[in-house]
C-alpha cells in the first residue's frame, strides 16, 4: 500500500513538472514562430524568473505555492495554495516577482549592451523584461502593483484604472481587456473600501514604517523600470 502511495505521489509531482515544462515549451514554440527561437527562449526565461520571484517570496513567508504555468500572450502565474494572511505578506509576495524579474532583465541588458549586432535579440529581450515588469507595477489588482500598494491602501487601485484605460486607448489590445475584466471587481472594492471597517481592519493593518518601506521600494522600482524601458527602447530604435 505504501509503495502505491509513493508511486502516486511521484506521479503527481511529475505531472506538475510536466505542466510547467510543457506550457513553457508551448510558449517558446509560439513565440519562436513569430519572433525567432532565441528571443522566444530569452523571453520565456524572463517570465520564469519573474514567477520564481513570487515563488521564493511566498515560500519565505511559509505559503504553499505551485510551480509556474505559462499561456502564450497572457504570461505566466503561480498557483497560490495558501492565501496571504495580511496585506503586508501579500505585498511581499507581490514585490518578489518584479524585483527578481528586473534583475533578470538587467542581466540580459548588461550582456547585450556591448555585444554588438549579434546580441540585439538579447537587448530586445531585456526591453520586454523591463516593460512587462513596469506594466505589472500598475497599482491595480490583480497586477503585482495592486498587491504591493494594498499595504498602503486599496484606494490606490483607483489610480490604476485610468492608467489601464489610457494604455488601451493608445494601443487597443485584447490582453488589456482581459486585465480590465479581472480588475473591475477590485476597482469596485477599492471604491467602497473604508479603512475603519472591521472587516478590513485586521488584514490591512500595518505600521507607518512598513508602509514607508513598501512605498519607497515600489516607487524606486517604478522609476528605475521606467528609465530602463525608455533607454533600452531608444537603443533599439538607434540600432
Amino acid at each position: 500500500m505504501i509503495k502505491w502511495l509513493l508511486l502516486l505521489f511521484g506521479a503527481l509531482k511529475f505531472s506538475k513538472l510536466l505542466t510547467t515544462g510543457g506550457t513553457m515549451l508551448l510558449s517558446v514554440g509560439v513565440y519562436a514562430w513569430i519572433y525567432g527561437w532565441r528571443y522566444a527562449v530569452g523571453f520565456v526565461g524572463l517570465l520564469f524568473v519573474h514567477e520564481m520571484g513570487h515563488f521564493i517570496a511566498a515560500r519565505q513567508r511559509g505559503l504553499k505555492v505551485g510551480a509556474p504555468t505559462f499561456i502564450p500572450f497572457l504570461g505566466a502565474w503561480i498557483e497560490m495554495k495558501d492565501m496571504p494572511h495580511n496585506a503586508e505578506t501579500e505585498a511581499y509576495v507581490g514585490l518578489g516577482g518584479p524585483l527578481i524579474g528586473t534583475l533578470g532583465a538587467l542581466a540580459c541588458y548588461a550582456v547585450a549592451r556591448d555585444g554588438g549586432p549579434d546580441l540585439m535579440w538579447l537587448l530586445a529581450v531585456s526591453y520586454a523584461g523591463f516593460f512587462l515588469n513596469l506594466f505589472n507595477l500598475i497599482p491595480l489588482s490583480p497586477l503585482d502593483g495592486g498587491r504591493i500598494t494594498a499595504v498602503l491602501s486599496p484606494k490606490l487601485w483607483l489610480l490604476g484604472a485610468p492608467i489601464l484605460v489610457g494604455l488601451f486607448w493608445l494601443n487597443p489590445n485584447p490582453v488589456l481587456l482581459i486585465v480590465a475584466l479581472l480588475a473591475a471587481p477590485q476597482v469596485f472594492k477599492a471604491w467602497k473600501f473604508r479603512a475603519e471597517d472591521p472587516i478590513h481592519a485586521d488584514y490591512y493593518r500595518a505600521s507607518p514604517q512598513t508602509r514607508w518601506i513598501y512605498g519607497t521600494a515600489y516607487l524606486g522600482l517604478l522609476v528605475f523600470l521606467a528609465v530602463m524601458t525608455h533607454d533600452v527602447h531608444e537603443l533599439l530604435k538607434a540600432a
